[in-house]
C-alpha cells in the first residue's frame, strides 16, 4: 500500500461513516477554519489598520451583538418556508461578502452597519443549519451527531487561530485583508459541499408526528415550556462569558498565577471539547437524560467558579494549579450541558417548526453571549470572590430547575 493511500486510509477512520454526516462534518470544519482565522485578527485589524479605539470596537460589536440575538427567530421561520438548505446557499455567499466588507471600513459607522450585518446573517446561519441537521438526520443519532460536529467545530476554530499567527506576526493591513479572504473562500467552500447535500426530508419519527392531525402546529414564541427552557439553558450559557471574559481577567488582576495560564486554560477547553464531547453525550437521548445532564453539568460548572475563586489565595504554582482544575471542572460542565441543551431543543420542538424553534434557542444562547460580560463585570469584577459565589449560586438554580421544568414533557405543552 503506497503511503497516500495510508494517508486515505487514515482520514476515512478520522470522518464518519455516514456519509449525510460526513458531508456536514466538513462544512462544519471549512466554516470553522474560517471563523478561527477572522475571530484572531479582527480587533487588531479594527485597531491598527483601521483606526478605530478598543472602546469603539466594543460598542460596535455589543450593537451587532444585539442585532444577532435578534436574527433567529425570523431566520428561522424563513428556513420553515423555503427549506433550509436553500436558504443556507443564499446566506453563505452573503456571508463572504460581508467579510470582505470589512477591508473597505474606514470609518466608525461603517464598522457598525457592517458589523451588525455580518452578525445577523451568522447568528441565523446558525439557527438555520441546526433546522437542517434536525431535519435530516435520524431522530436517534441527533445528539451523537452533533457531538461529533461539535468537536469538529472546535478543532476548526483551533486550526484557524493557529494559522492566523502569521497575520498577526505581521500586523499588516495586507495580512490582515489576506485572511479575510482566506475566510470569504471558506464560506464558499462550506456552500459548495452544503450544496451536494440531498433535499431535506423529515425523518421517519418526525414525518410521522408532522402528519399526526392531534394537535395544531405550535408558536415557539408561545410555547412557555420551551421558552422557559430556552431561558434557563442560556443561564447556563454565561459558561463561556466566565471562560472567555472572567477568567483572563481573575487570572491577572486577582491571583498570583502566571498570565499564560489563561493560554492554557483555553487549551484545556479545546482539547476536552475535540476528544470528550462525543462520549458525553452518549445516554443523552431523550428529556428526561437531558434534563438531568444540564442539571449535572449546572453543578459541574459552579464548582469551577469556586475553584477560581479559590485561586485568589496561594502561590503562583498552587494559583495556576487551582485555576487549570477549575477549568477542567468548567470544561466538563460545559460538555454535560451541551448535550442535554441540543436534546431538549429537539424534543421539546414542534417537528413542522423546526426552523422556528432553533432560532428561539440559538436566540436565547446568542442573548447569553452578549449579556455574559456585563453579568462578569458586575459579580467577578466588581465583587471578587463573592461574585464567583454568585455565579455558583446561579448555575445551580438554574440546573435543579431543567428536571421540575420538563417532568411533564411528554404531555402537549400549553399554548395560549
Amino acid at each position: 500500500m503506497t503511503s497516500t493511500a495510508v494517508r486515505r486510509s487514515a482520514v476515512r477512520r478520522l470522518l464518519p461513516a455516514d456519509p449525510l454526516l460526513r458531508r456536514l462534518a466538513l462544512m462544519s470544519l471549512v466554516n470553522t477554519i474560517g471563523n478561527g482565522l477572522f475571530v484572531t485578527v479582527a480587533v487588531l485589524f479594527l485597531t491598527r489598520s483601521v483606526g478605530l479605539t478598543p472602546g469603539r470596537v466594543a460598542l460596535g460589536l455589543s450593537v451587532a451583538g444585539v442585532c444577532g440575538v435578534c436574527a433567529g427567530v425570523p431566520m428561522g421561520r424563513l428556513a420553515d418556508r423555503v427549506g433550509s438548505r436553500r436558504l443556507l446557499l443564499v446566506v453563505g455567499p452573503l456571508e463572504a461578502l460581508a467579510v470582505l466588507g470589512y477591508a473597505f471600513v474606514h470609518s466608525f459607522a461603517a464598522f457598525v452597519a457592517l458589523a451588525c450585518v455580518a452578525t445577523v446573517l451568522e447568528r441565523g446561519a446558525a439557527a438555520v443549519r441546526s433546522a437542517l441537521i434536525a431535519r435530516t438526520l435520524p431522530a436517534e443519532s441527533q445528539v451523537r451527531s452533533r457531538a461529533l460536529l461539535r468537536s469538529v467545530m472546535n478543532a476548526g476554530l483551533v486550526i484557524g487561530s493557529s494559522g492566523a499567527a502569521l497575520a498577526l506576526q505581521a500586523d499588516s493591513y495586507a495580512g490582515y485583508v489576506t485572511v479575510m479572504t482566506l475566510d470569504a473562500v471558506t464560506f464558499l467552500g462550506a456552500t459548495a459541499l452544503l450544496a451536494g447535500l440531498p433535499d431535506e426530508q423529515l425523518t421517519e419519527r418526525q414525518s410521522a408526528s408532522a402528519k399526526a392531525p392531534v394537535a395544531r402546529r405550535r408558536t415557539a414564541l408561545r410555547d412557555r415550556r420551551y421558552l422557559l427552557v430556552t431561558a434557563l439553558h442560556a443561564v447556563l450559557e454565561l459558561q463561556l462569558p466566565v471562560l472567555t471574559v472572567a477568567i483572563p481577567l481573575w487570572i491577572v488582576l486577582a491571583t498570583d498565577a502566571p498570565a499564560a495560564v489563561v493560554a492554557a486554560v483555553d487549551v484545556v477547553n479545546c482539547l476536552l471539547v475535540v476528544v470528550f464531547q462525543v462520549r458525553a453525550s452518549r445516554g443523552v437521548d431523550d428529556v428526561r437524560s437531558a434534563a438531568r445532564a444540564c442539571a449535572r453539568g449546572a453543578l459541574l460548572l459552579a464548582v469551577g467558579c469556586l475553584c477560581y475563586a479559590a485561586a485568589r489565595h496561594g502561590s503562583a504554582a498552587l494559583a495556576a494549579g487551582v485555576v487549570l482544575a477549575g477549568a477542567l471542572v468548567h470544561s466538563l460542565g460545559e460538555l454535560l450541558t451541551s448535550a442535554g441543551g441540543w436534546t431538549l431543543s429537539l424534543d421539546l420542538a414542534d417537528p413542522r417548526a423546526h426552523g422556528e424553534y432553533q432560532g428561539v434557542f440559538m436566540s436565547g444562547q446568542a442573548a447569553a453571549h452578549v449579556i455574559g460580560p456585563m453579568v462578569v463585570a458586575l459579580t467577578v469584577v466588581d465583587h471578587g470572590v463573592a461574585g464567583w459565589v454568585v455565579l455558583a449560586g446561579l448555575f445551580v438554580l438554574a440546573g435543579t430547575a431543567f428536571p421540575v421544568v420538563t417532568r411533564r414533557a411528554a404531555r402537549p405543552a400549553a399554548v395560549h
